[in-house]
């Protein structure tokens, strides 16, 4: 509807420049938004104020001119009126709104769909764990946030890969080794001998037991067949590393996340590309040794103080191999990458853009896009819930699946901007009541299923959308609902350009507001077998899209509650 008026005010401007009325011939960036107050209309053009400057004109004037060679065909706009130092304000007719509910039963499931990222190529990278324990939550909400990007942007039009970067490399890797190799000579966590910082988790044992019994772990490419032997390290290194790949790849597959491409920081080592980097960088001149290190000048590239590439042991700092990562991105042809990350990784940014840059290959600087999430504090009874039983330091992913289910998870995870602490309320997330978020909008659609076979049982034939006599709906609930219909492709395309799934949250809350509203003071099945199918139509609709949004989140839409 907002491109509907968007059309009608330039083709407005375009009559008024070709007969003088307004002389600039300049069409601005035309603005339509929601009135702040509904007495205003549905919605309010800025475009008189913007023009003032270049036609020297006042705004009132320019917007009668618009106003007065609007030509609208179509019979869209009811009213139109001027407000305040220029807005013209619009009023819709109820016949223009319930088009939507046309778009809608045509579409279907591709309803709020688009095509503005046309096909282009975008990988995003999310979750990409150390494989040394269990998901917790901070991954949790990552994999939620991710993967509804990744649907969001798929959604408008683009061509999305989704990939995991394991870090298998470095001394998180060597503590791993080091815990399992301690558990498989019977050593315990408190033991003088236990490593120094080694993990102490009960899956440590798992991992040790299956080791010991030379069992055969499947985890992505890798096939890998425990050796058994407590002395060799390299041996337990591989097979912890396949066992907690496994592990993780359980737990998002009952999260329902998936990935194209797993990448293994240990193949840049192996291929040579972390040397290759920094050579690269060494033979443009952005880097220079001293007290021992080797160096790269970040600062000429926005950062604070320049930082060490390789240390005087001539061990690699750890956003080299991210430079080297981000580099082969670049070569696989992904002009546009977004890395969803925890708010720990904010330090980084900075310095992989900075050896980017260094490197002299065409990459944009900016590039790669950041989204970054902030912890997640779980609370149970008013008290904050801090470890597992299994991982022993830290809730998991699977806790909370295990507790209060997927969708719950998933929902919850994804209620506030990725930037905002979140409070995860697990007796919230349980309650079969309205005042948890996920089931108040599950109910809405299936309270709308349950009203369908209440019809089906009464043989009422719902018309199909060309017969229904929409003219019957007029209510303000109707009409609330209606409206917001209309607004769920914008709200999609707006969260998939702004990396904000939250906003999908509460626009389905906001619906199922407006559905449970217009329910309780509506009937849908009346003695007006017109206005039934109407209304019956419209609730179709509201399901419709209840179902596409909790599509786009990873939540299922049930039929019965």
């Amino acid at each position: 509807m907002k491109d509907a008026v968007r059309d009608l005010v330039r083709e407005a401007l375009e009559r008024s420049f070709a007969d003088g009325t307004l002389a600039s011939g300049h069409v601005p960036d035309i603005v339509v938004e929601k009135p702040a107050l509904e007495e205003h209309g549905d919605f309010a053009c800025t475009a008189a104020m913007l023009m003032a400057k270049a036609e020297k004109k006042a705004p009132r004037a320019i917007a009668e001119s618009i106003i007065s060679h609007l030509n609208d065909q179509e019979s869209l706009v009811e009213s139109v009126d001027i407000a305040g130092p220029g807005f013209i304000n619009f009023r819709m007719r109820t016949s223009a709104w319930c088009r939507v509910l046309r778009r809608i039963e045509h579409e279907g499931g591709d309803y709020g769909k688009s095509g503005t990222g046309a096909g282009k190529n975008v990988q995003v990278e999310f979750v990409s764990a150390n494989p040394t324990g269990p998901l917790h939550i901070g991954h949790g909400r990552g994999a939620a946030i991710g993967d509804t990007i990744c649907r969001l942007l798929a959604a408008i039009g683009w061509n999305v890969t989704r990939e995991f970067y394991y870090n298998d490399a470095g001394q998180q890797i060597a503590n791993l080794a080091l815990s399992v190799q301690a558990r498989c000579l019977g050593v315990e966590p408190g033991d003088p001998s236990w490593p120094t910082d080694g993990y102490q988790g009960e899956y440590i044992k798992d991992v040790a037991r299956s080791y010991l019994n030379r069992e055969t772990v499947d985890a992505g490419d890798q096939h890998v067949t425990a050796a058994g032997d407590p002395h060799d390290m390299e041996a337990i290194r591989r097979f912890a590393v396949a066992y907690l790949r496994r592990e993780q790849d359980q737990d998002l597959r009952a999260f329902d996340v998936g990935f194209d491409v797993y990448f293994l920081e240990s193949s840049l080592y192996a291929e040579g590309r972390v040397d290759d980097v920094v050579q690269r960088i060494v033979a443009k001149g952005h880097a220079y040794e001293q007290d021992g290190a080797l160096w790269l000048r970040t600062t000429e590239f926005g950062d604070d103080k320049d930082r060490v590439m390789r240390k005087s042991d001539g061990s690699y700092t750890y956003f080299v191999p991210d430079v080297a990562y981000h580099l082969n991105k670049w070569e696989r042809g992904f002009v546009r990458v977004v890395n969803e990350q925890g708010a720990d990784h904010h330090s980084t940014i900075t310095r992989v853009r900075a050896g980017l840059q260094a490197l002299d290959a065409g990459i944009p600087t900016g590039w790669p896009e950041y989204v970054l999430h902030q912890m997640v504090t779980v609370m149970r009874g008013g008290e904050e819930v801090k470890i597992s039983k299994r991982a022993g330091s830290y809730v998991t992913l699977r806790d909370l699946i295990d507790e209060v289910g997927r969708d719950a998870t998933r929902f919850f995870f994804l209620m506030r901007k990725p930037d905002s602490q979140l409070v995860f309320d697990i007796d919230l997330a349980k309650q079969q009541t309205l005042e948890n978020p996920v089931y108040y909008v599950q109910y809405a659609h299936a309270r709308i299923c349950s009203i369908f076979e209440n019809a089906a049982d009464k043989g009422i034939v719902p018309p199909s959308v060309d017969r229904a006599s929409l003219e019957s709906l007029g209510t303000p609930e109707e009409l609330a609902l209606v409206k917001l219909l209309s607004s769920f492709p914008e709200i999609v395309e707006g969260s998939a350009l702004n990396f904000e799934p939250h906003r999908i949250t509460y626009y389905l809350q906001e619906l199922a507001g407006a559905f449970h509203s217009f329910y309780n003071k509506n009937r849908v099945i009346t003695e007006d077998a017109d206005l039934t199918g109407a209304r019956l139509l419209l609730l179709h609709s509201t399901a419709t899209v209840i179902r596409n949004g909790l599509g786009l989140l990873g939540v299922s839409a049930p039929e019965k509650m």
